[in-house]
């Protein structure tokens, strides 16, 4: 089940709300939420549930013997036990199977073994568990006496499937202790809106002229206008997909009372790479950060150990998106953009004018997501060779008729991926609350509303990128 669905706006939606606000005990509503997080994750494939379950047992027993031990390096066994296990069964799933069988390649490349079916969201809670485990072991949080109050840490639906990333010191509080006043439910309802207008206009639109553009492996020849529109086109998919569903899920933990950090903050009006990765999926670069790159020294231990730590934390960023050579080569992107950052990059872009930072940091990002985008290196080089014209020619006429009838559309989409909101308030009539706003407000959500629905009735593509993650 996905939150831009009919199933889930007209029928799972309302009955939650209805039974969760029917009482205002909080176990009450735990238990309303709980189970139906464990539906909703069942929707699908009802059998994966045990793989979350069971990673969750293992952590909630580990956290307890963690607070029981006395001896350190026991509580640190605990520790190790309940994180590996957690991580073993993401490796499993995720990842033998491509390193087992990239091994078997070099010997002989029909010698293969299966692939699992990949449970959904496993990165996600695999991660959040961990921050549990860890959190307790290191004494900034107490174990969790009640099980039901850790599963639905992990199982909460709102960013159960594609995030953002909730470490577990940031809603302990509020697991036991949490309030729904209307204006947080009317805050919830307003992000959850623009969350899913992102999602169904805008990155569904953008995806489905992307299906038709001339793409690496394709039948039809690209060009260099094709190629850089198309990685225009996935630019702008991925982001309003991605930011869309976490903008969703904010809303829908406002509602429920829980307040969850922000993931996105308009990355592409950024003036570096560096400034582009505080603004994308900041759940992710924060759990990085705090149990990866700080653990291993961060930057407190010179310049080299710095270019490690970052070269090692972006390596585990791209396998974390995904079993693939192409997800790696992703990381491995970024990790040397921002070593070369570290090693005086940074005094050459500091010179520039910030438009010409914003363009190349705009080219640099749109370049990784053809990596990131296609399933083999070589289409993606491709690709990347395709947009510097490299085998191709100026244009196509395919790219040509794609661009006239999706001309205005990507360009509006373009706009709506910067801080103009931010820009909005600035002014007058906008800053301060009046009745104009207030109305403007009102005519734009609710058309915004009408318009996914009325989109969602009628489209065939509606697919979450994140949930192969």
């Amino acid at each position: 089940m996905v939150f831009s669905s009919l199933s889930f706006l007209l029928y799972f939606f309302p009955i939650v709300l209805f039974l969760y606000f029917i009482r205002k005990d909080i176990k009450w509503r735990n238990g309303v939420l709980l189970v139906a997080s464990l539906f909703f994750y069942a929707w699908g494939e009802p059998i994966w549930i045990v793989a979350m379950l069971a990673s969750t047992v293992v952590n909630y027993f580990a956290a307890r013997q963690i607070v029981r031990e006395k001896n350190k390096k026991k509580r640190r066994m605990w520790m190790i036990l309940g994180v590996g296990i957690s991580a073993a069964f993401l490796f499993v799933f995720k990842y033998a199977a491509f390193i087992v069988n990239s091994t078997l390649g070099l010997i002989s490349p029909s010698l293969k073994i299966p692939v699992l079916e990949l449970p959904i969201g496993i990165s996600f809670y695999t991660f959040q568990v961990i921050t549990y485990t860890v959190d307790v072991y290191l004494k900034k949080q107490k174990a969790q006496k009640r099980f039901s109050r850790l599963l639905l840490y992990v199982s909460c639906f709102p960013q159960l499937i594609a995030g953002p990333i909730v470490q577990y010191n940031d809603v302990a509080t509020q697991l036991s202790k949490r309030t729904s006043t209307p204006d947080k439910f009317s805050e919830g309802m307003q992000r959850f809106i623009i969350g899913l207008g992102k999602k169904v206009i805008f990155a569904n639109i953008c995806g489905a002229a992307l299906t038709k553009m001339p793409l690496a492996g394709g039948e039809a020849a690209m060009s260099v206008l094709g190629a850089w529109y198309a990685a225009f086109l996935y630019t702008l998919q991925i982001y309003f997909d991605f930011s869309g569903y976490s903008c969703m899920a904010i809303g829908l933990g406002k509602i429920f009372g829980f307040d969850y950090k922000e993931n996105f903050d308009h990355p592409y009006a950024s003036f570096s790479v560096r400034e582009f990765w505080r603004r994308w999926h900041i759940s992710l670069g924060s759990f990085f950060r705090d149990y990866v790159y700080i653990p291993l020294g961060g930057n407190r231990k010179g310049l080299k150990r710095t270019v490690i730590n970052t070269l090692v934390v972006w390596s585990l960023t791209g396998f974390w998106h995904g079993a693939n050579w192409t997800f790696l080569v992703w990381g491995a992107y970024y990790g040397i953009i921002l070593t070369i950052d570290l090693l005086g990059g940074r005094k050459i872009t500091n010179a520039l004018p910030k438009p010409v930072n914003w363009l190349i940091t705009m080219v640099l990002v749109m370049i990784s997501w053809v990596i990131f985008y296609y399933p083999t290196l070589g289409q993606a080089f491709s690709h990347i060779g395709a947009m510097f014209g490299i085998g191709v020619s100026a244009i196509d006429d395919i790219s040509i008729q794609i661009i006239k009838t999706y001309s205005v559309f990507p360009l509006i989409a373009f706009i709506a991926s910067l801080p103009v909101t931010t820009w909005l308030k600035k002014l007058s009539f906008v800053k301060n609350e009046t009745v104009l706003s207030n109305a403007l407000k009102l005519i734009y959500l609710t058309a915004c509303l009408i318009l996914s629905v009325f989109f969602l009735v009628g489209q065939s593509y509606n697919p979450f990128i994140y949930f192969q993650f």
